[in-house]
């Protein structure tokens, strides 16, 4: 299993390379993109205990100079305090406009070190070596960099393209069950807003919890079919102008969830399935979708072991409050991703507040 797919845009097009012991190439790979000799390598202690020295071997025998630093895991550490420290390190190895910063790590590790890389004299280079399901997927692609804010999540940051995508499906053999699962919303998120047979495939599926249970021609399958579903989407509106919006798709009441918990709780990929499960809800209110296909989701997101029901004690008027705060907020209206049918989704602000209170209390 070999794949390569193209992210074409106007100024900086580039690849996802998916392919097993792939992150033995990194450097290799790197090399090929005649990048700067030096090199950051931005990981946590748990993710550098297991592919940090392979990845670092790999690119000194590319002729690298490779640096490293290592973060806290975690939601909380997604902070404008983790970047002080990645800025120091950066400092310290006179990192030049021609050097690369390399995110080995899930989608907090990728989207801090992306978000450095943007801002380092103005833009150096990232590669993007997501090592969870759910960065392979969905948040190492499509150039979106960012930190948390203690209001809302991801309010501070910027676009900014990798100039490689490495996927190594090994890596995920040390993925904890949970960390698997979370990877798996955002699959489920890619049928139904564009891909119906992904969908379906998923539903074909007796187990979808664990790793052990998942056949590799399915994972191969997630991993080609959600690529390329966030490559087509990217590529058609790199800066979320209009299309790109569709990957919020459950992430509006997610975002609010995550941040009400104090991203303790529960995971961003347990967040999304609480938010698909309600923006499902919503859309079957509207009389948007049918009854019958936001089961077929909720049967999806249950069969992969996510939760499909708010966290105990959550004050559904906070949830209103902080959904004001959403990025996606314009002119004090509140955009949510609607299904219309499994595979097909659409933008609306118009959602009046007290069906979303009327859904959320029901869940």
């Amino acid at each position: 299993m070999t794949s390569l797919i193209n992210v074409n845009l106007p100024e900086q097009s580039y690849e996802i390379a998916i392919a097993p012991s792939s992150l033995d190439q990194l450097g290799q790979q790197m090399a090929s993109l005649k990048l700067g000799k030096k090199v950051l390598l931005v990981s946590n202690p748990t993710i550098f205990k297991h592919f940090g020295e392979r990845a670092i071997t790999s690119l000194t025998s590319a002729g690298f100079e490779a640096a490293s630093c290592t973060l806290p895991p975690g939601e909380r550490y997604k902070t404008l305090n983790s970047i002080q420290k990645l800025y120091d390190v950066a400092l310290e190895n006179r990192l030049e406009r021609s050097a690369t910063m390399v995110a080995l790590g899930g989608g907090v590790i990728g989207d801090m070190t992306g978000f450095a890389a943007a801002t380092w004299l103005r833009g150096i280079n990232v590669v993007q070596v997501p090592t969870t399901l759910l960065a392979m997927v969905d948040s190492a692609i499509g150039g979106k960099t960012g930190v948390n804010h203690p209001h809302g999540k991801n309010l501070i940051g910027a676009f900014h393209q990798p100039r490689l995508v490495l996927i190594d499906p090994d890596v995920l053999k040390t993925l904890p069950m949970r960390e698997f699962r979370a990877g798996m919303a955002e699959v489920i998120k890619y049928g139904v807003i564009w891909d119906a047979e992904l969908f379906a495939q998923l539903e074909a599926s007796k187990r979808l919890d664990q790793l052990r249970y998942v056949k590799p021609e399915l994972i191969e399958t997630i991993l080609t079919r959600s690529c390329q579903a966030k490559a087509d989407v990217v590529s058609k509106d790199e800066k979320e102008g209009g299309l790109r919006a569709i990957l919020n798709y459950g992430h509006t009441i997610g975002h609010a969830v995550e941040s009400l918990t104090g991203y303790r709780l529960v995971n961003h990929g347990e967040a999304v399935a609480i938010g698909m499960v309600a923006a499902g809800q919503i859309a079957v209110e509207l009389g948007m979708w049918q009854k019958e296909d936001t089961e077929r989701q909720n049967a999806l997101i249950q069969k992969t072991g996510l939760p499909t029901q708010l966290p105990s004690g959550l004050d559904i008027e906070g949830i209103i409050e902080a959904l004001q705060l959403d990025k996606k907020v314009k002119a004090g209206k509140v955009r949510f991703v609607l299904p219309t049918q499994i595979g097909v989704v659409t933008v609306t602000d118009e959602v009046p507040s007290d069906i979303i209170r009327q859904v959320l209390q029901r869940m």
